[in-house]
């Protein structure tokens, strides 16, 4: 059975994607990056094998950026809709198991999470009803369900690092079964950087700062260089 995977991605806006990393990267060079991590995801969501992707986009999916991204990677292009990130991620898993037995939902944020961690998660589910890939800083890159229950998503404190541990008490409240993977790195901060692949700072045409440098100062690295704690 086939196990349809939601990425939860907002439009690369400068001053409005990776806002926490313009101190590095200035506004447009955290955007950027934004988009280079929503191609990976979307790559790695098809390269999975798994099953139909959808790109589910905040706060529309009218931006041509977003657009471009479906277009490239042949994937449905779907709204996130009204409400915090766990009545957006409860909705979005919902819908997509009204029609496939699995659902996967992953952020942008992670780059390790990759094809293999799909199907390692898709995999999971033919024995729980959920699994989780937590995240270093304490919320989780990726959950997957096969059923949707309000009550694992709505009402949760999102904005601190107890994410994964409010959730594991959910669960458990609820008699849930679930998986959790090995744990992967968000880059959400200037000192996460360090987290991305070789070479995904090349070609965004920005300076990059070490962390705590002051804004007027930049760090050139001889190439031309082109939120909540859960998967939103």
């Amino acid at each position: 059975m086939s196990a349809a995977v939601i990425v939860f991605a907002k439009a690369p806006v400068p001053g409005q994607a990776k806002t926490r990393l313009a101190p590095a990267l200035g506004a447009a060079g955290a955007a950027a990056l934004a988009e280079r991590m929503l191609h990976h995801a979307l790559a790695q969501a098809k390269a999975a094998d798994i099953g139909p992707v959808e790109l589910c986009a905040a706060p529309h999916a009218t931006h041509p950026a977003l657009q471009a991204a479906a277009a490239r990677h042949g994937v449905a292009l779907t709204v996130q809709g009204t409400g915090d990130l766990g009545l957006r991620m409860h909705r979005a898993l919902a819908r997509s198991l009204m029609r496939h037995e699995r659902a996967l939902l992953i952020g942008t944020d992670a780059p390790s999470l990759d094809a293999a961690v799909l199907r390692e998660a898709a995999n999971a589910l033919h024995s729980q009803d959920a699994v989780f890939v937590p995240a270093l800083d304490g919320g989780y890159a990726l959950v997957g369900l096969r059923r949707a229950d309000p009550r694992w998503f709505c009402g949760m404190n999102w904005s601190h690092a107890r994410v994964m541990e409010d959730t594991r008490e959910r669960l458990r409240a609820a008699g849930v079964g679930w998986a959790e993977l090995a744990p992967v790195a968000d880059v959400d901060e200037p000192t996460d950087l360090h987290h991305l692949p070789p070479g995904w700072l090349e070609g965004l045409n920005v300076p990059v700062r070490t962390p705590g440098q002051h804004p007027s100062v930049s760090i050139e690295r001889g190439v031309h260089l082109a939120t909540p704690r859960g998967v939103g």
